[in-house]
């Protein structure tokens, strides 16, 4: 297994053309896909999760939808029923089959899909081979991370199936966990003031990361990298999972409900803790940084540890500092921020503009990009968001304090 998922993407243009970007993304989705069973593929297994041929086949049509249907009049869609079936959330676009029941649907075969993808990629290819107009490009390099997201959904849903098995397989034969910081962890001083925030405009950016804008921060300490498993190895002997005083009311009864004593596919065994990850069940890294915890757990640890989460504003402004270790590449970092609309955020007409914006309640923002997010995927406006009791995700934590 290629330690990198993915490659950059360049909207315009670049080295590469939009048609040889489109190729290179399709196929990277069918190499994640590729040491999956037809059987694999089908699981679903809880309903915040969706099999892996589902994720292939949505991807598929959302190029179908959105670009084919409304650039290529002589296209012929492969099958009708395919845009009920595989339609996630645009209600503008017409209904759905249930998100929770997707895993009931044996039918299409993961065959099919594969005759499905290559059908609207011979199309799309097509399309994309001679001149292209802008507002075309834009959609195809929108419809690209869209993609490139679906990657990292497919493989940290797969992780959660295959967490459900007695066996515990892995996801990607020959992982390698990715390389953490080394030293102790800092407290790195910052001066606050008027800072800028949100996408600058240049290279592509989602809806929700726009526009950029100014907001006011107090001076501030932040961690110079993650929370690690030893440190939470702490919290956890200290009782940290049973002191209601340390949680949110809400977060310490799904803990309780949950049965949460320990982040996420941690197995306790005779000889120490294990943890399951893309690679299969290995002996826990106490160094590295820990992962799939939810925002209550990091809310819970911060107080613990006699600290806070940063505001991803905090966050944002941090990413500036090149002292700064472990920004992307591990886990999704919780923030103390809710997420919400960005001063002036006005979603897109149409059904493109159910993309982001109805989902601005109710959910924390997460920044940074974890080992599974694609390369060139990420970038310091990058802004995710999960409801707070959700863990299955490659999420964990850094540290901050008022200065």
């Amino acid at each position: 297994m290629d330690q990198v998922i993915g490659a950059r993407l360049c909207p315009d243009g670049g080295a590469r053309t939009i048609r040889e970007q489109f190729v290179q993304v399709r196929n990277e989705t069918e190499r994640l896909a590729a040491s999956l069973s037809a059987e694999d593929q089908c699981v679903q297994s809880m309903p915040d999760a969706s099999p892996a041929k589902w994720h292939r086949a949505h991807t598929t049509w959302f190029f179908e939808q959105f670009a084919l249907r409304a650039h290529a009049p002589r296209y012929r869609e492969f099958d009708p029923a395919f845009g009920f079936l595989f339609n996630s959330y645009y209600e503008t676009v017409g209904p759905r089959h249930p998100r929770p029941s997707r895993g009931l649907l044996t039918r299409p075969s993961a065959a099919a899909v594969s005759q499905y993808r290559a059908h609207v990629d011979a199309a799309m290819q097509t399309l994309l081979a001679g001149p292209v107009e802008t507002g075309l490009v834009d959609l195809v390099v929108l419809g690209l991370h869209h993609e490139q997201q679906h990657q990292e959904l497919l493989l940290t849903d797969m992780l959660h199936a295959f967490a459900q098995s007695p066996l515990l397989p892995s996801v990607l034969s020959g992982w390698t966990e990715p390389a953490y910081a080394q030293g102790p962890t800092r407290m790195m001083q910052r001066p606050g003031g008027i800072v800028a925030i949100g996408n600058d405009g240049e290279g592509f950016a989602f809806d929700n990361e726009q526009p950029r804008h100014h907001e006011y921060l107090r001076s501030y300490a932040i961690a110079d990298r993650l929370v690690r498993n030893a440190d939470w190895l702490a919290f956890m002997e200290d009782g940290g999972y049973r002191t209601p005083t340390l949680w949110m009311s809400d977060g310490f009864a799904a803990a309780q409900n949950g049965g949460w004593t320990s982040p996420g596919y941690w197995h306790a065994r005779d000889d120490g803790w294990w943890q399951m990850g893309p690679g299969g069940l290995a002996p826990l890294d106490k160094d590295a940084p820990v992962r799939h915890v939810s925002w209550y757990e990091a809310d819970a640890f911060a107080r613990w540890a006699g600290a806070r989460l940063p505001t991803e504003a905090e966050w944002e402004d941090a990413a500036t500092d090149p002292e700064m270790r472990e920004m992307t590449g591990h886990v999704w970092q919780w923030t103390a921020s809710p997420y919400v609309a960005y001063p002036g955020f006005a979603a897109a007409a149409g059904a493109i503009g159910e993309y982001n914006g109805k989902f601005m309640v109710n959910q924390m923002t997460l920044r940074g990009g974890s080992l599974a997010t694609p390369a060139g995927h990420v970038r310091p406006s990058y802004r995710n968001f999960f409801y707070p009791d959700k863990r299955w995700q490659f999420t964990g934590l850094r540290l901050a304090r008022w200065d």
